[in-house]
């Protein structure tokens, strides 16, 4: 048996669904991500599709992670989940994306659905292994929502919908021209008139399954209807942007985490010093030892902050309908916070850590490249500048992030 199907096997190998011990969950997350490991490198400089890997993840059980006790699921609160993802994407950002999308979609169902609209969808996902993928991006308006007689018919065309390429369901969002509003609902990926096409291209998280979502008189009944146009969004329902910009700083961070440590390693290993530094080894130069040290202390300092972010956005999502606009608030200066310090640290590790390991180090092999590309590619998911302008405006004076797709 080869080295990456011994670990193909260890994912496989045990029941999907295990209690949701401690120690059972890092079993099956470490032995979810050294299978991705093994690959991670050649399926990065391919793109394309990652189903083999798709089936790992199913195969693990960890797509029942989020999911309710009582429905069959592991019941992990959102800072398990979160940390699941940022371990996942140490190894493969990619995958960690279209893992996290996952929950985030069930926490969209959770956040907006109705109790039987949640008992559907969630329990149902579990019940037929369902994998979402995102079709709802609030700013793009390309899409429009007409009302019918027993329901809406979509129209247009979406674009960065994270894992809707071999998806079973999507999160959509449509625009609503005449009360000047979104639809949020939920359709099978494969209903009539919906088409994923796979064309995401670009140099970083290259098997995010990013594709372009195009709707074609698609109709979507009252039934799968999450938000009508014109609801007036609850305090509860602004958590949803929070979250997914909780996904983002996670898999910033094990992104920084993985370059720091594939870094260090190479460093220690393989480097060779500089021949005016005066020392046998790289890891004994002064000048390598300042930067290591600078990015341990900038990284850390960054994981402390998303967990702390974490568990504020937690603490909010247990409040219920009761959480209020200053809690909601809080967690949304939290959460900028910790993306804002995982987008600069993980720059800074990726794009530097060249500079102490020398021209070698830059083998298409090793692959080291990748976490700047991954990074660079996502950190522009939104601007660092206008993150850094709410915090900004909230260190001055006290005034707390406007709810927003992005804040």
């Amino acid at each position: 048996m080869t080295h990456a199907a011994a670990h193909v096997a260890a994912v496989t190998a045990a029941p999907a669904l295990e209690p949701p011990t401690g120690a059972a969950l890092h079993t099956r997350v470490e032995a979810l991500a050294q299978a991705l490991a093994a690959t991670a490198v050649e399926r990065d400089r391919a793109g394309g599709h990652a189903a083999a890997e798709r089936e790992l993840i199913k195969a693990s059980g960890l797509l029942a992670l989020s999911i309710e006790r009582e429905w069959g699921g592991w019941g992990a609160d959102a800072p398990t989940w979160l940390r699941v993802v940022r371990r996942l994407a140490e190894v493969d950002s990619a995958l960690a994306h279209v893992f996290a999308f996952h929950h985030l979609q069930l926490a969209t169902v959770r956040l907006y659905g109705t109790a039987e609209q949640q008992r559907r969808l969630i329990a149902g996902t579990l019940d037929s292994g369902a994998f979402w993928g995102n079709a709802l991006n609030p700013l793009d308006r390309r899409t429009r929502a007409t009302r019918t007689a027993d329901g809406w018919r979509l129209d247009g065309v979406k674009s960065y919908c994270s894992g809707s390429v071999g998806s079973d369901w999507l999160s959509v969002s449509a625009w609503h021209e005449d009360s000047g509003s979104l639809l949020i609902g939920v359709l099978p990926t494969r209903t009539a008139g919906l088409t994923v096409q796979a064309d995401w291209e670009a140099f970083g998280q290259r098997q995010t399954d990013s594709g372009t979502v195009r709707f074609d008189g698609v109709r979507l009944p009252d039934a799968d209807v999450l938000v009508a146009p014109g609801s007036t969004p609850s305090v509860r329902g602004t958590l949803r942007p929070l979250l997914a910009q909780s996904v983002l700083t996670q898999l910033y961070l094990g992104l920084a985490r993985g370059a720091f440590d594939a870094g260090r390693r190479f460093v220690v290993e393989q480097a060779q010093p500089w021949f005016s530094a005066g020392v046998a080894r790289a890891a004994d130069d002064p000048l390598v030892q300042h930067r290591w040290g600078a990015w341990s202390v900038g990284l850390r300092a960054a994981e402390l902050l998303a967990e702390d972010a974490a568990a504020q956005l937690q603490q909010a999502l247990d409040a219920g309908p009761a959480v209020t606009a200053a809690q909601r608030g809080q967690a949304a200066v939290a959460t900028a916070q910790a993306k804002a310090a995982a987008h600069r640290i993980g720059l800074e590790i990726a794009s530097n850590l060249f500079e102490t390991t020398g021209a070698r180090a830059t083998s298409e092999r090793l692959g080291l490249d990748r976490y700047w590309r991954n990074l660079r590619v996502h950190t522009l998911h939104d601007p660092l500048d206008q993150k850094l302008r709410d915090l900004g405006r909230h260190a001055l004076d006290g005034r707390l992030p406007e709810p927003s797709p992005y804040s």
